[in-house]
């Protein structure tokens, strides 16, 4: 299983969303506070979007059909069992406002 779920993360590192395009823009190179970011990095039995494990942070771009989603509840609680940060942005704030970014996310990791 952990080979299959490399190569779906592999194959969705080659194919990102139009907001996973925008928001990597924003993330790789240590651009947020020297954090270093992973695409598509698989943890336990998930696949993340963007993954920091130094500090644990993970940000999933979502899209309507995540709205109130009991799987993404249940997937968020075992980040978090683990000791993750987990962020969520909707596609429409990636896609409607990229010069955001940046502060968006410093802000939302400063929540407690």
């Amino acid at each position: 299983m952990a080979d299959n779920l490399k190569q779906r993360a592999r194959a969705m590192r080659r194919e990102p969303t139009p907001a996973e395009k925008l928001i990597w823009r924003v993330l790789r190179q240590r651009q947020i506070d020297g954090m270093k970011f992973r695409r598509q990095s698989p943890i336990g039995q998930y696949i993340t979007d963007f993954a920091c494990f130094d500090p644990k942070v993970i940000i999933e771009v979502d899209g309507g059909q995540h709205a109130d989603s009991a799987t993404d509840g249940r997937r968020d609680a075992w980040f978090r069992s683990q000791g993750f940060t987990v962020l969520r942005l909707w596609n429409g704030e990636v896609l409607d406002h990229p010069d955001d970014l940046p502060e968006l996310i410093r802000h939302r990791l400063k929540r407690p």
